[in-house]
């Protein structure tokens, strides 16, 4: 949960808005290579400054139509060092920088409504699940003799002779040298 701050105007705490851009990709831009959001969609998301971060992801994924990891820019850095918030601390952590910003340029007196610019993207499959090497097409088994199979191979695997290589399924018509098991 975060600690409320309190609007000067009202006893009540204000708001936070996220500026959320979703379905995008960061690029650098042209001439000057500075990186900036390409696409998708961007929204503003006004929550209550006590809303916990679980709470959080499910008003992100029901604006978005998906579960979704969010990651924020901070009000000093450019867009190559997003903040990933993963918890409360983050999130209050998060909200301590924007609140630090704001008066900083309150003081200046260029009041300003910061908005907590945030970038949502697909969540990571887990770590854990092992991933197969890809595996190379199955041989085409069919029966040669009745004590034989003959294996057709596909013709970028296996071609020894120089003629022309044969279309798709002509493997099974096809006269010449075959791997017998």
């Amino acid at each position: 949960m975060v600690a409320p701050s309190l609007n000067s105007h009202t006893l009540t705490p204000k708001p936070i808005k996220f500026f959320c851009s979703y379905g995008g990709r960061i690029l650098p831009r042209y001439p000057d290579g500075k990186l900036r959001y390409h696409g998708g969609e961007t929204r503003v998301l006004s929550v209550d400054r006590s809303i916990s971060f679980a709470e959080l992801l499910v008003k992100l994924g029901e604006m978005c139509g998906t579960p979704v990891c969010l990651r924020c820019q901070l009000p000093t850095e450019d867009l190559d060092a997003l903040v990933s918030i993963t918890s409360d601390e983050d999130l209050a952590n998060l909200i301590e920088e924007y609140d630090r910003a704001a008066a900083a340029a309150a003081a200046t007196s260029s009041p300003s409504s910061l908005k907590i610019r945030a970038f949502l993207s697909a969540p990571k499959p887990p770590k854990n699940r092992r991933r197969l090497p890809p595996q190379p097409p199955p041989a085409v088994m069919t029966p040669r003799r009745q004590n034989h199979r003959s294996i057709h191979l596909p013709a970028a695997a296996y071609h020894p002779d120089p003629s022309p290589r044969p279309g798709p399924g002509a493997f099974a018509t096809r006269q010449g040298p075959q791997c017998t098991l």
